[in-house]
């Protein structure tokens, strides 16, 4: 979600890749996320002055073991080491790219030398960066948007070398991007650089944890829903579209930080005046979700008194609280005839995620009456989805200077595992209430 002041100012993401202030925390689907976000959090607690310049330092909170006061620093040392790779730089296998027959013509070979030195910058950057929090450097502000801009150029080049060459089109890869875009032997450098950014953005020390963080996203959801005017079911598609936001925004990591903007934090990644926004429209509501639905707002009320004169962004139940009835709550009342378009869970997740990115196209393309067809051709807005990894790689993609909400939607494939994961949970959690019930 992004704050806005009037306009074209008003949309989600800077007009340019380059512009990171603006980026929304967007990336790749964590691998074993939970142990690396253990570890993220006592990293940021050693070496925090070097990755949050604007966080509020307090108490550790909700670590889920505590180190010995004589041994912490060297055992967190010991653990972060263990983290970094001892082949970033050094690759040892050879990806089909590297391995093409000595007659190439000239845009094929052109291709492939950008190529090779995109993924070599992308190496030296994650290494600058694990070198960087091992010696405990101070890192550059916004240290996660060289990361991503690298990211984006190895993608970009290999999807133009491919176009080059599309017999070197390469196997499937563990992150579902298409292997068109993606040479699956460089996997290992997208590890890295989830695992970078899990510690970047790690909570800051004082952030207030949920012990069911996914489940309170889904009831808050279902209950706004409810409170909007949706019945049961469509209530439910309400939680569900939720639970994809906060796994869109934050890789279902709850509290985080943003290393590619000072702007937006949290478990849906909001401003200030977004937070302050969502929590005047909770207000108005509140008495009514309160008739339906003591149980949460009695939980309701041990937040609100929990967090205090904390930064509500850093407490999860009243950060997706209050991001969802900043954009979101509004929207939700279209839900029955947003599913009688787009009967696709993902595809219905993807939309409410452009609510976020470009607000008011979005809008304007639900209030159309074909919302699939609705065309956009704004360079501008363009440029907003750009900087959130739609249309971004390679030249033909970059090119286009139009499209439709379908193909929007469809070009949203790095989202994709995500929505995926969201939708995962989603039916464990409707499951075991179902076999509660029983």
């Amino acid at each position: 979600m992004r704050p806005g002041v009037i306009g074209i100012a008003s949309y989600a993401a800077a007009s340019s890749p380059q512009l990171g202030e603006n980026a929304r925390c967007i990336s790749l689907p964590s691998i074993a996320a939970t142990g690396v976000g253990v570890v993220a959090r006592i990293v940021n607690a050693v070496i925090y002055g070097a990755l949050a310049t604007t966080r509020a330092a307090a108490l550790v909170f909700g670590l889920f073991f505590t180190l010995p006061g004589s041994t912490a620093t060297d055992t967190i040392t010991s653990t972060v080491t263990s983290l970094v790779p001892a082949n970033i730089g050094n690759m040892s296998f050879i990806s089909p790219a590297q391995s093409q027959p000595a007659t190439l013509t000239e845009s094929q070979s052109d291709a492939l030398s950008t190529y090779n030195k995109a993924v070599s910058d992308f190496k030296s950057i994650l290494h600058q960066r694990w070198v960087q929090i091992n010696s405990n450097q101070q890192l550059p502000n916004l240290p996660g948007q060289a990361l991503y801009l690298a990211r984006n150029k190895m993608i970009s080049a290999y999807k133009d070398f491919t176009d080059a060459f599309p017999s070197k089109i390469g196997r499937p890869n563990k992150f579902g991007i298409p292997p068109a875009y993606f040479d699956a032997h460089n996997e290992p450098l997208l590890d890295d650089y989830t695992n970078l950014f899990n510690i970047m953005e790690a909570p800051p020390v004082n952030a207030q944890n949920s012990d069911t963080p996914v489940k309170d996203v889904v009831d808050l959801g279902t209950d706004i829903g409810r409170a909007k005017g949706l019945d049961a079911a469509n209530a439910e598609v309400a939680g569900r579209i939720s639970l994809g936001l906060f796994f869109a925004e934050t890789n279902g990591n709850q509290n985080i930080g943003n290393a590619r903007s000072n702007r937006y934090k949290g478990s849906l990644q909001t401003g200030v005046s977004e937070d302050q926004n969502g929590q005047r429209k909770w207000a108005a509501i509140r008495q009514s979700i309160t008739a339906f639905d003591p149980a949460l707002s009695a939980r309701d009320d041990k937040e609100e008194a929990r967090v205090g004169n904390l930064d509500h962004r850093f407490n999860h139940w009243t950060a997706v609280r209050d991001g969802l009835m900043s954009t979101h709550a509004d929207l939700f009342s279209q839900i029955l005839a947003i599913v009688k378009v787009l009967p696709n869970p993902i595809d219905q997740m993807k939309l409410f995620e452009l609510i976020q990115i470009i607000p008011s196209p979005t809008k304007s393309a639900l209030k159309s009456g074909n919302l699939t067809e609705y065309s956009i051709s704004d360079a501008t807005i363009l440029g907003y989805l750009r900087n959130n990894s739609i249309f971004t790689f390679g030249q033909a993609d970059r090119a286009k200077t139009s499209a439709t909400f379908r193909e929007i939607l469809d070009a949203m494939w790095l989202f994709n595992g995500k929505f995926e994961r969201a939708l995962s949970e989603f039916n464990e959690i409707k499951a075991r209430q179902k076999g509660d019930n029983q």
